[in-house]
């Protein structure tokens, strides 16, 4: 039987992401790939399998899902209601889904980006050297209703697998690193950029978020007198009308407006998974300290796998309870002797 997915109702703007594109940035395509990298490698490590595999990203809720044979799945990301044939599932955790089966996955309830992941990863074809949907450069497109998504050869077979829910999902400090044109706005406009809560606007995309707050602008002392310079995500460009806006994977790969700091990478996820309305704020580390937090992300993501923790279902959930052996090991008392 074909191992696929077929999407009876999904997401608008719902995409299969991987980790994206490496080497085309002087092509003028962006990284892309999955908006909270962190979600991709937890929906890898519950399943067992690699961080390659592509996932489904559901930007602000999911849809309804069935399997055309048993598949494993693993849902992560900004927390949502999921459901299995009418029960209810938990999130950031793997379950197994029988062939036929209907998942139905409702709106976040914290966050933005939830993932839903397949054993073996969706089975797409490869443009330049990914699977992920590069919605900014025109590479693959948004899946619709009536779509069936083929699914690779799952080489695993565990379920039943949780990772501990963190609190990037609602908004909080953001660490940021001075930028190429940081010195071009005087002391008292980087400090208030520091002093100032910013709340996310609600038409935030894969490629930026505008960062809205009350007050007046951050403009330069050279206004927009800049020359076009590559730019990475995490970069704060700051409009002609003094607006930040936070850019992200899928952004442009160069661009003009000046750029008051930069977001460290370990603090993606966080700002990527601040919902529409979610209050944000920054402040400056040094470059040993932005160093020093990417060595404790990358030991995070390597050390995921060691923090799976068997699931634990709810027995009022289980709708073939008696089939299940819940106590195994108990005897008689009689020793293996007075057993034969």
């Amino acid at each position: 039987m074909i191992r696929a997915l077929k999407l009876h109702r999904i997401a608008p703007g719902a995409s299969v992401q991987d980790r994206g594109r490496v080497g085309y940035r002087a092509f003028g395509v962006s990284t892309g790939g999955a908006a909270d990298p962190l979600a991709l490698a937890e929906g890898a490590a519950l399943l067992a399998q690699s961080t390659d595999c592509a996932a489904l990203e559901l930007p602000g809720s999911g849809g309804v899902f069935e399997a055309t044979a048993a598949l494993r799945i693993a849902l992560t990301g900004a927390p949502m209601r999921a459901a299995l044939d009418g029960v209810p599932l938990v999130w950031n955790a793997s379950h197994a889904m029988p062939a036929g089966a209907r998942l139905e996955i409702g709106g976040a309830t914290s966050g933005s980006y939830g993932y839903l992941h397949v054993g073996g990863g969706f089975d797409l074809p490869q443009q330049l050297g990914s699977r992920s949907a590069h919605l900014a450069a025109g590479i693959g497109a948004v899946v619709q209703a009536g779509d069936t998504l083929p699914i690779a050869e799952d080489q695993g077979h565990a379920v039943g697998f949780c990772l501990p829910l963190d609190n990037r999902f609602d908004g909080g400090m953001l660490r940021l690193i001075q930028s190429f044109q940081t010195e071009l706005f005087d002391a008292a406009t980087r400090e208030r950029l520091t002093d100032t809560p910013f709340s996310r606007d609600a038409r935030a995309n894969r490629m930026g978020m505008r960062l809205d707050s009350e007050g007046e602008g951050f403009a330069t002392s050279v206004g927009l007198n800049i020359l076009s310079e590559s730019i990475l995500p995490g970069d704060i460009q700051i409009t002609g009308d003094g607006t930040p806006y936070l850019l992200l994977w899928e952004s442009q790969t160069t661009g003009g407006y000046p750029r008051i700091a930069t977001v460290i990478p370990a603090d993606l996820p966080r700002a990527v998974q601040t919902p529409a309305g979610g209050v944000l704020r920054f402040r400056f580390v040094t470059r040993d300290e932005a160093l020093d937090a990417e060595r404790k992300r990358r030991d995070h993501l390597r050390a995921l796998p060691k923090l799976r923790t068997p699931l634990v279902r709810d027995p009022s959930q289980i709708r073939d309870l008696l089939r299940y052996q819940l106590i195994s090991g108990v005897t008689a008392g009689e020793s293996q002797d007075e057993q034969e």
